[in-house]
């Protein structure tokens, strides 16, 4: 039987944004980071697991989440949004200080116990990518891989490309879980639900 608490996320609400760790709230509790390139579906997803449909900001436009978004589901509990990275048309100097802002964050946050990292499932494993993997599982930080956008592609391609970056991961000393996820169909989001269930439920505060 298992002991793990279910959380309920549709009630999730908007906490904070905030362009750098120092203006974030007071460093306690528990809180579940989501990253990915831009555009690799992550707001989208985070709409889905909350069930609703603009807590998180959503464009065809790559780049639009720009600070630190908080996200609390019950008190000491917290969903966190990180800008995304990569081929965002913004000016160099923006894209530098989202960047930073992402450094900073995953590496100075004591409350971080999970990442969740979105890829384009037609796309993945890119440099920056490859990086975060390779730090969260350096510091012994649990990952979930969301290949996103699973609708894009046929079952038989998704097969292909999670048994493709399933061996990717392996040069990863980590606890590091990949899997499928489409918002349009709603897969993946069980995966996600109780991914997020355990790495809470495992961390008390």
């Amino acid at each position: 039987m298992s002991l793990t608490k279910s959380y309920n996320y549709h009630i999730t609400h908007f906490m904070k944004s905030a362009a750098t760790i120092q203006d974030l709230s007071v460093d306690n509790g528990i809180e579940i980071a989501f990253v990915g390139r831009s555009n690799s579906g992550k707001s989208s997803a985070i709409n889905i697991l909350t069930n609703q449909k603009n807590l998180a900001r959503t464009s065809k436009i790559p780049g639009r989440t720009q600070l630190i978004n908080l996200f609390e589901v019950e008190q000491g509990i917290r969903l966190v949004d990180l800008p995304g990275y990569g081929y965002a048309a913004v000016p160099e100097n923006v894209k530098r200080n989202w960047q930073q802002a992402i450094s900073e964050y995953l590496q100075k946050r004591d409350s971080l116990k999970g990442l969740v990292i979105f890829m384009d499932i037609r796309h993945p494993m890119k440099e920056l990518d490859r990086k975060i993997v390779a730090w969260a599982a350096n510091v012994n930080i649990p990952i979930l891989v969301l290949l996103t956008k699973a609708d894009k592609l046929s079952p038989e391609k998704c097969k292909a490309q999670l048994k493709l970056v399933r061996k990717v991961v392996l040069e990863f000393i980590g606890d590091v879980q990949i899997a499928t996820f489409s918002a349009v169909k709603k897969q993946g989001v069980d995966t996600l639900w109780q991914k997020l269930d355990v790495w809470f439920g495992n961390n008390p505060y």
